[in-house]
C-alpha cells in the first residue's frame, strides 16, 4: 500500500531567519503545496490582467450625450 501523498499534494516547506545585531531577530515558516502555489499564481494572473482594461476605462473619457431642449 501506497503511503506518500501524489506529488502535487505534497507540502514544501521553506524557512528563513533574520538577525540585525544581538536583539533583533525576526523567524518566518511557510508551508505550501504545489497545487496551492498554481493556484495563488493563477489569481495573480487574473489580478493583472484585469488591470489594463480598469486603467484603460479609467483614461478614456466618456461624454455625455448633450441634453435634450
Amino acid at each position: 500500500m501506497d503511503t506518500e501523498p501524489h506529488p502535487l499534494l505534497a507540502p514544501q516547506t521553506a524557512r528563513a531567519t533574520l538577525r540585525a545585531g544581538d536583539r533583533f531577530v525576526m523567524e518566518a515558516e511557510a508551508r505550501a503545496t504545489p497545487l496551492g502555489l498554481l493556484a495563488a499564481g493563477g489569481i495573480v494572473a487574473a489580478i493583472l490582467l484585469a488591470i489594463p482594461p480598469i486603467v484603460r476605462a479609467r483614461r478614456t473619457p466618456k461624454a455625455l450625450p448633450p441634453p435634450q431642449p
